[in-house]
């Protein structure tokens, strides 16, 4: 059976066809691909073709498709027992590493999602401070949960509305909504309000409106304003964590949060989530304190082994200045080409992190990312796609750079690119 077949299948038998809406392809139309196997950098499909891969599982793959070490590590943990609900000596190596990667994590709780880790930091902060409030911004995804469905309300000093079916009204009212990069805004929410909220949630480098680099002096500024009234800064690094160094870019920054959350890269391809702080905050978590968090899965065996694999492997092999190297190529020549043919285009790049937007003025916030082109984002995913190389299909989402990728594969896609 092809991609088509096997769509058409699953939508009789899961909502949409999918587990997770953006699969869906509603952003840029077509048929779903079904992925069979990969290996490096590149994804066998359904269909019987090849493509590389810029996605990554959406980020986890830095190290590419099944690393032969961690599959072993993988294959070897499994074998055994794949789980316990009980502890294990590995759990404590892997919060020890963290520990030593991270130095602003003296403590961390693992669970087994992104969406879990930020749920419990936010229960935390709100057990630690006392407070009810918290603060988001605008295209910074930060998971499923009732709280964090948001987007700005009539005022940015007002409660928010929820952009999701099925959420209580008491919840959205509990969140205030700044734009991205405006440091003002938090300053004058946390002015008239700084003594309700209890945390400052943000993705230290945006990942879920493309990618959008924080302006100088923005996480500063965050940190100082938090700082001055006594709400704690929860750094998002679901999708940064690990990707741009063997650390967080809170660590590369110098800017230190309260609370980090962490996901995809440290599972190595596994489901996991984790969040961490000083021993101070992250004591007020049960049993030593009152906010309450459990898991069943939580330390999963089989994901600790591929995560901590994952993270030595990064930490020793440091393929950091590679993949820095080749996203650079890549947006360098997407620039070349967008001057040459006079495209209403520019990439925004960081390390092997990279999204093409289809407009030429910068993206600062989530009205600039709306505002690019997305029928062109969906014809250069159809296209790219129709070339061999697998992106995002969103134009809200990140591309990634892998430490398997190639200097051929780069070019590759570059040329692919030059025909759009």
């Amino acid at each position: 059976m092809n991609s088509k077949q096997w769509f058409e299948r699953a939508q009789k038998v899961i909502p949409g066809g999918v587990n997770s809406p953006v699969r869906a392809f509603n952003g840029v139309g077509g048929t779903p691909v079904y992925f069979k196997s990969g290996k490096g950098a590149t994804v066998q499909t359904e269909d019987g073709t090849e493509l590389i891969d810029f996605c990554g599982s959406w980020g986890p793959l830095i190290l590419g498709h099944a690393r032969e070490e961690i599959v072993e590590v993988v294959a070897k943990t499994a074998a055994d027992g794949l789980t316990f609900g009980a502890n294990t000596a590995q759990e404590t190596q892997f919060a020890e590493l963290l520990n030593t990667l991270v130095p602003s994590i003296e403590m961390s709780r693992l669970v087994s999602s992104g969406t879990e880790a930020v749920m419990t930091a936010i229960r935390l902060a709100r057990g630690y401070t006392g407070r009810r409030k918290i603060l988001k911004f605008e295209g910074c995804y930060h998971g499923h949960s009732d709280y964090l469905l948001v987007a700005s309300g009539s005022g940015l000093l007002t409660g928010g509305i929820s952009s999701s079916a099925g959420v209580s009204p008491s919840a959205t009212e509990e969140v205030f909504v700044a734009p991205y990069n405006d440091l003002a805004a938090v300053q004058e929410i946390l002015k008239a309000n700084g003594d309700e909220i209890a945390a400052v949630i943000v993705e230290p480098m945006a990942g879920n409106m493309g990618l959008v680099k924080p302006v100088a002096g923005f996480l500063e500024g965050l940190r100082a304003a938090t700082a001055d009234s006594g709400t704690l800064l929860i750094f998002d690094e679901v999708i940064n964590g690990f990707r741009l160094g063997p650390t967080t870019y809170g660590n590369l920054t110098g800017i230190t949060p309260d609370l980090t959350t962490l996901g995809k890269i440290i599972g190595g391809g596994m489901p996991i989530g984790a969040l961490g702080g000083s021993t101070k905050i992250m004591s007020h978590l049960a049993p030593l304190g009152p906010v309450y968090q459990a898991g069943t899965l939580s330390g999963n065996p089989v994901a600790v082994a591929a995560g901590m694999k994952t993270l030595e492997l990064l930490r020793d092999e440091n393929p950091y200045p590679k993949m820095e190297a080749l996203g650079k190529r890549l947006a360098d020549g997407i620039h070349r080409l967008a001057t040459e043919k006079d495209l209403d285009l520019h990439c925004a790049q960081y390390g092997g992190m990279f999204t093409p937007f289809f407009r030429t003025a910068p993206v600062h916030n989530l009205d600039d990312s709306k505002a690019c082109d997305q029928k062109a984002h969906a014809r250069y995913f159809h296209h790219m796609l129709d070339a061999g190389f697998y992106t995002p299909p969103s134009g809200f989402e990140v591309a990634f750079v892998s430490a398997a990728h190639t200097q051929a594969d780069i070019d590759g896609f570059i040329q692919a690119f030059e025909n759009l």
